[in-house]
């Protein structure tokens, strides 16, 4: 097995991945691709230039749900991450979609982007976006709220790919300066506070404090 993982440290989708091969027991390399700087090389990998892109040997592709459910399939000795039943697999599917294109837009690509990203690559801070996003979470928030009543984990009660891919929002969601109401959610932040302990989870963030705090001296 040798695998190589591309892409930004602090993009949640990257940090999906990382933490699905780390939960895996997976060996790899990992080397810094950032969205908007896209080597020529790497439009062999993924030809729409997103992030992030695995190599596996001499196969190559692109996607975060792709690469997970590719790893899972091609190595099934490993924990299951993505289901051992249809309904199941069903279940973390829909959970890993509702993080990617429901939760993705507010808490990632317009919180933390805007409070984040926005000042370093020369762009205006969107406050009205940042407010709209805002105001539309609570109800994602009850939901999911709701769909952790009783329970540790979305699917199965076990720890799936259904549970990093919603956890790694929550993630950019905080560097964004944003937290979970623990009182009006204690399901969610229980849930957030249970994944980000487990070993892969911590591992990870030592890095990217490490990465936050030189981006923050250099801007």
């Amino acid at each position: 097995m040798e695998l190589t993982l591309y892409g930004a440290i602090i993009s949640p989708f990257v940090r999906k991945v990382r933490l699905f091969m780390l939960e895996k027991g997976f060996e790899y390399q990992f080397e810094q691709i950032l969205p908007r700087q896209v080597p020529e090389w790497y439009w062999k990998i993924s030809p729409l230039g997103r992030i992030p892109g695995l190599k596996d040997g001499e196969q190559s592709f692109a996607d975060s749900s792709v690469i997970c459910h590719y790893l899972e399939d091609k190595y099934p000795s490993k924990s299951n991450l993505c289901g051992e039943t249809p309904l199941e697999r069903a279940r973390i599917s829909w959970f890993e979609k509702y993080a990617d294109y429901e939760i993705a837009p507010l808490a990632t690509f317009t919180v933390f982007f805007n409070r984040v990203l926005a000042r370093p690559m020369g762009l205006e801070v969107n406050q009205a976006a940042i407010d709209s996003a805002l105001n539309k979470l609570p109800k994602h928030w009850d939901y999911l709220e709701q769909q952790l009543e009783g329970k540790q984990y979305l699917v199965a009660n076990r720890l799936t790919l259904a549970d990093l891919a919603l956890v790694t929002h929550w993630v950019n969601f905080a560097y964004g300066g944003e937290q979970l109401d623990a009182e009006r959610w204690p399901n969610l932040v229980a849930h957030k506070e249970r994944v980000l302990g487990r070993d892969s989870a911590k591992a990870l963030l030592v890095e990217e404090a490490a990465f936050m705090q030189k981006m923050a001296a250099s801007n």
